[in-house]
């Protein structure tokens, strides 16, 4: 028999566990932030619950929890999109099963399995792309671009950038202001892709209105 207070730190541990992971994704303006993998973890949490408190009665307490795992499947499709040949929201997708998962372990009072399992989950969401670069080095290669603020100067690079075959990894973007205009300096991590003419594409993002400074750097952003 669980106790009453039992089954709200269940609830409240899978709602802390599943809005961690959301605080991240929702950081980095995901389709899919906190609520949503809160609401996620916290009604895999309930499921089990209900799935335990129907087991008293000689039912298969594991069916609900079945479903839970299999019928996640389509909120984590939503978050998938697909723009011509690049696939976004995967990540988001794979997290929000995970979420559910850690519900059900929180459900169940599987705790070390459920904070574990978080913990692993926001250090790679973290850390994901430090250690792509590390063991990809040479294979990526990191584009500086200083140029003026202005609506679409990311979106036509990004074009360029589609023109030539390249894929975009991963964008940081800073602001500088320098008396009465804005500066940004952007860098994009590109996949190296074999047969590319590099000094083509720098002249090619010369001819973009606003850009100032291309440099190409191979592997890894170097400091000044």
């Amino acid at each position: 028999m669980i106790g009453n207070s039992v089954i709200v730190l269940r609830l409240i541990m899978a709602s802390i566990l599943g809005g961690l992971i959301g605080l991240e994704r929702e950081a980095n303006n995901r389709p899919a932030g906190f609520r949503t993998h809160i609401l996620v973890t916290l009604g895999s949490a309930l499921m089990m619950l209900v799935s335990i408190d129907m087991g008293k009665s000689g039912a298969d307490p594991s069916r609900i929890a079945a479903q839970v795992v299999s019928g996640i499947g389509f909120l984590g499709a939503g978050t998938i999109l697909r723009t011509g040949n690049n696939i976004e929201g995967l990540t988001t997708a794979a997290s929000l099963w995970v979420c559910s998962g850690i519900g059900l372990s929180m459900g169940n009072g599987y705790y070390l399995g459920g904070v574990t399992t978080t913990a692993i989950v926001l250090f790679f969401l973290r850390s994901s792309r430090r250690f792509e670069r590390i063991i990809l080095r040479g294979k990526h290669k990191v584009v500086k671009v200083v140029g003026h603020t202005r609506p679409g100067l990311i979106g036509d690079i990004g074009t360029l950038f589609g023109s030539h075959n390249i894929s975009i990894r991963d964008i940081s973007i800073e602001s500088i202001e320098e008396e009465e205009d804005y500066i940004e300096e952007i860098h994009f991590t590109i996949r190296s892709i074999h047969n590319i003419e590099f000094d083509t594409l720098i002249d090619d993002m010369y001819r973009i209105e606003g850009v100032e400074e291309v440099i190409l750097y191979d592997g890894e952003i170097k400091k000044d």
